[in-house]
């Protein structure tokens, strides 16, 4: 599987339109599975998709329960495409506000349908790429793109070195990195600096943390982590 390509979840109960939506998709360089209906898309880990083309009128569970479901209870936020015969106001600004990114009457052009999974795409990108500028844990807030960390929104000063230290483990969280891990990934070929240079700035970096230094843990013998 090539994990740079998006993957697309189609629900529609219209095995024909389901085969050549698929077929276009595909060719347009997407990954696709489909499902035939609401109930059988639930049961696939929907997270793992990057977009949805979700049909309307299916069985008893109906797409707009479907989307419902996905938003309200599951809180899962893959950008969903309605694809649907009722196209009145009422049906569009119900689908609108199920959370969905786009809503395409049918029938439609393949053309244009691939053009509005390219838009919804491009746009659900920047907004998790804007969403990633802030690495949020409980009350810790680091800004990766103003290099700049607040607990309960007050400003706390770090060195260059102590703000990638703690980027690099909140990024990887559970993750453990050994203190010649660090010293790679921090330091780099900068300057020649032991092991102790990694406790030093850890033992500060906690200290400046407050309680929240607690989260920044050791596993003996094997290096530091960040466990929230």
């Amino acid at each position: 599987m090539d994990h740079d390509r998006k993957r697309i979840l189609i629900i529609d109960d219209e095995e024909d339109l389901c085969e050549i939506l698929q077929y276009n998709l595909e060719n347009a360089g997407y990954e696709t599975e489909v499902a035939h209906s609401s109930e059988e898309a639930i049961k696939r880990k929907i997270s793992a998709f990057d977009l949805i083309l979700l049909d309307v009128m299916m069985g008893a569970m109906s797409g707009f329960r479907f989307a419902d479901k996905l938003r309200n209870e599951l809180k899962i936020n893959v950008p969903i495409i309605f694809l649907t015969a009722k196209d009145t106001e009422n049906d569009i600004l119900t689908g609108f506000s199920l959370g969905a990114d786009d809503y395409i009457p049918k029938p439609f052009s393949v053309n244009e349908l691939t053009a509005r999974v390219k838009a919804v795409l491009k746009r659900s990108g920047k907004e998790k790429n804007k969403i990633q500028q802030v690495l949020r844990f409980g009350d810790i807030q680091l800004d990766t793109s103003r290099k700049r960390l607040l607990i309960n929104d007050e400003r706390i000063e770090l060195t260059r070195k102590e703000y990638e230290i703690l980027k690099l483990l909140l990024e990887n969280q559970s993750k453990v990195f050994s203190r010649e891990d660090i010293l790679t990934m921090v330091w780099g070929n900068e300057v020649i600096v032991t092991d102790r240079t990694v406790d030093v700035n850890i033992t500060r970096l906690r200290s400046k943390l407050g309680n929240h230094g607690q989260f920044i843990r050791n596993k003996s013998g094997y290096g530091y982590y960040f466990e929230f």
